[in-house]
């Protein structure tokens, strides 16, 4: 081999190689970004495929906060609320700022680490912002796992609706 083919293929074997690190750095960097998201009664019965998120694990939850469980630490922002869906509730503790439209019965998405098989310690905690609007990845995880409640005639009429 000719020394201008030697050098030519050290120039490819060298491009190659910074693509092929520099692709697998990306791909590290976005795996230890990700997020997945669950619904309360998916984190502590596991997804439909059998995946339960581990202790320690970066995750997202979304529910509903369960009425008269928002506990409130009178010397700190430190909050503490239980999420549900129709299953399994789970605790979420938080230490900062709440949204504004925060409130029992309002659906919720947080963003933080599992500590245990129940608890989320949160540091993003967003709030829905009107009674028709529920975040996408909610409503899909909402039609996989639950059954729409159907009412009668007279339950509609008795409710006002």
């Amino acid at each position: 081999m000719n020394p201008r083919r030697k050098k030519r293929l050290a120039i490819v074997l060298a491009i190659v190689l910074g693509i092929g690190s520099t692709v697998g750095l990306m791909l590290y960097a976005l795996n230890q970004n990700m997020d997945l998201f669950y619904t309360p009664t998916e984190l502590v019965q596991g997804k439909p495929d059998g995946s339960k998120p581990t202790v320690g694990q970066r995750l997202r939850i979304g529910g509903m906060v369960a009425v008269g469980s928002v506990k409130r630490d009178p010397d700190s922002l430190r909050v503490s609320f239980d999420l549900h869906d129709v299953g399994p509730m789970v605790t979420v503790v938080y230490d900062g700022i709440l949204p504004d439209l925060f409130r029992e019965g309002q659906g919720i998405v947080a963003q933080g680490v599992l500590v245990d098989a129940t608890t989320i310690e949160a540091h993003e905690v967003l709030a829905k912002h009107d009674e028709e609007y529920m975040p996408p990845e909610i409503a899909e995880a909402m039609e996989k796992t639950h059954q729409p409640l159907k009412y009668t005639e007279s339950q509609k009429q008795g409710s006002g609706q």
